[in-house]
Order: C-alpha cells, then sequence, then structure tokens
C-alpha cells in the first residue's frame, strides 16, 4: 500500500481536532529523519510502506513509544514494518489529543 494512500487520513485527523499538517511533518520528521523536501516526495512517488519505512533513519527514541494502537500493545508488535506503523500511528493519535509537542518528540 502506498504511504500517499494513508498519509490523507492521517492529515484528516489532526486538521479536525486542530492541529497543523506542519505538526503532522514535524511528528513524521522526528519519527524517521525525512526532512519536508524528501517527505512530499515519498508521497508524490507513491512510495509504498514498506520503501517508506525501509528508507527512513527511524529516531533512537522510538522505542520509548508505548500503549495501544487497536487493542495491540505496541510493545507486543513483533514484525519491523508492522511496529514501525504503529509507531506514526501511536504519534499521530496523541497529536491528534492535543498533546504537547514536548511530549509526543520524546
Amino acid at each position: 500500500m502506498p504511504f500517499a494512500d494513508v498519509y490523507p487520513a492521517y492529515a484528516n485527523k489532526v486538521e479536525r481536532k486542530n492541529r497543523s499538517v506542519g505538526e503532522l511533518h514535524e511528528v513524521i520528521s522526528w519519527l524517521t529523519g525525512y526532512n519536508e523536501k524528501k517527505l512530499l516526495q515519498l508521497i508524490k512517488n507513491r512510495s509504498t510502506l514498506e520503501e517508506f519505512f525501509g528508507a527512513a533513519k527511524i529516531n533512537p527514541n522510538a522505542s520509548l513509544i508505548t500503549g495501544s494502537i487497536c487493542g495491540v500493545k505496541i510493545q507486543e508488535i513483533e514484525d519491523p514494518l508492522m511496529l514501525k506503523i504503529r509507531y506514526l500511528d501511536k504519534l499521530v493519535d496523541e497529536l491528534a489529543k492535543g498533546r504537547p509537542m514536548e511530549k509526543i518528540l520524546r
């Protein structure tokens, strides 16, 4: 599945909760190491989730992201790709819930 198919849902979710796309990009950048230009290029090129996360330099503090997504504890996810996807899901949820950026970006 292309990241470009998932991205609009993230953007809509945060905007509905009065957060900005800029804040979403900051969260994605923190997790993946991508700058704005690279992120937009990956979206435009319709990179798959495997390609998107495969080329990312995942933040070493990502392991501090805990909790549950869809009833599954993040720390119990064994598949490396699914773990990265759920990290991003959790960060987007925290952003949408109004959590301060300094707490989201551990």
